[in-house]
């Protein structure tokens, strides 16, 4: 799937409540905490991939093995990326995506890194500019290589939750 980057569309947000609401009701035994809108998405004004991305709190990895099953029952495909701190979802095909889904144990390292990377660049426009640049010249160099997209942004997300709050 091409990596494609879209302006700020406001209907991401209604999207993230619509399935919020659907996974309170398929998973809502499964929760743990919160059901929080993350990635680029999450932030007004900025350059995304057109995905929304899901982040849903468990008490941990092994006892919500059987939510596995539920979402995929439900118009999620599973794929265990990253399998030993999140089981990761997509949604509804691996070819288009409109959501991904990933259940975390709350307030693990991953859950805290990834909800204070989405406030810096929604709190500070200057870090969020010079982030969606960076997306921008990865998408052109790696517009078919998802993998290294993603780790290519990981040394200024790093650096930034580093330095910042």
């Amino acid at each position: 799937m091409k990596i494609e980057l879209e302006e700020y569309n406001p209907e991401w947000e209604s999207s993230f409540e619509k399935e919020k609401v659907f996974l309170k009701d398929k998973l809502g035994g499964w929760l743990f905490g919160s059901i929080e809108h993350v990635g680029s998405t999450s932030v007004a004004g900025m350059l995304a991939k057109p995905i929304v991305d899901i982040m849903f709190g468990v008490k941990d990895l092994e006892s919500t093995k059987g939510a596995i099953q539920v979402l995929s029952d439900n118009g999620y495909c599973y794929y265990p990326y990253k399998a030993e701190v999140m089981h990761w979802f997509c949604k509804p095909t691996p070819d288009h995506r409109t959501h991904h889904l990933h259940l975390i144990p709350y307030k693990s390292e991953l859950w805290i890194q990834r909800i204070k990377f989405r406030n810096i660049l929604r709190n500070d426009k200057n870090i969020a500019k010079e982030y969606s640049l960076l997306k921008q010249v990865l998408a052109k160099e790696l517009a078919y290589d998802r993998e290294s997209y993603t780790e290519g942004k990981w040394p200024f997300i790093k650096r930034v939750l580093s330095t910042h709050y």
